[in-house]
């Protein structure tokens, strides 16, 4: 029963810890992600296990994270609060072609991201063509197009801007 317990609390430590660590670094893992991950795992098998390496000991630690994950998963189906608190909800990013440089800053994502994933996914170059850009709970930055019309008229905003300074 003592593996039980540790699996439940390694498990809690771990989502506490992975929601701390923000969005985009689940959703884009660098080398240096990887290598964290690597030695979480190690660190953490050490605590599931003590000081039993036995056959039965291992499955039911699996077993019980396995169960844990599931009930996870059926909470957060069935309870928005749950879901809330644990995956957190979408952020806009940039709202008609303006960057939110407060969100920005607090999630740790630059301008150029959006900006990358405004080319890649849509084909668009300029924040002006961006109607909103948000963070979506999986660390992905969804981009939403401006109208052809709306676009030209920002872009024809900022320039009247620029000329008037």
């Amino acid at each position: 029963m003592d593996s039980v317990f540790r699996a439940l609390i390694i498990y809690l430590v771990i989502v506490v810890l992975f929601r701390m660590m923000g969005k985009r670094t689940m959703a884009e893992l660098s080398t240096i992600d990887l290598v964290l991950l690597l030695i979480i795992s190690e660190a953490t098998q050490q605590a599931l296990l003590g000081d039993d390496f036995s056959v039965t000991t291992s499955i039911l630690v699996v077993a019980t994270l396995v169960l844990l994950d599931r009930a996870a998963d059926i909470l957060k189906f069935h309870s928005r609060g749950f879901s809330k608190v644990t995956e957190g909800t979408p952020l806009v990013l940039v709202q008609h072609g303006r960057l939110l440089m407060d969100r920005l800053r607090k999630e740790h994502i630059a301008v150029e991201d959006v900006l990358v994933a405004a080319r890649s996914s849509q084909g668009l170059l300029k924040l002006e063509q961006i109607e909103y850009a948000i963070l979506e709970t999986s660390g992905t930055i969804s981009i939403i197009p401006a109208s052809e019309r709306t676009a030209l008229d920002r872009e024809a905003d900022h320039r009247d801007t620029d000329e008037g300074r």
